[in-house]
């Protein structure tokens, strides 16, 4: 998948644990940690914010885009 989740490296910069992020945004650990590791179809731009904001990041922050090879391919 081309957009790649940065929430791990986020979360070291602030040097903050997943557990807590969780709590404080108000989602399970699993979810999080879902969210993490990109196994996720979507995202709520309310959840969203609410990263953004206690890891006082943009969303582009945690949200990468890189092409792959099936994706630069003419159609």
């Amino acid at each position: 998948m081309p957009i790649v989740v940065q929430l791990d490296v986020m979360l070291a910069r602030r040097k903050l644990k997943s557990k807590v992020l969780a709590e404080l945004v108000g989602m399970t650990e699993a979810n999080l940690s879902l969210l993490k590791q990109g196994k996720v179809k979507g995202v709520r731009f309310d959840t969203l914010e609410k990263i953004c904001s206690i890891l006082q990041c943009q969303p582009g922050d945690l949200l990468v885009y890189e092409a792959d090879a099936d994706t630069t391919a003419a159609p």
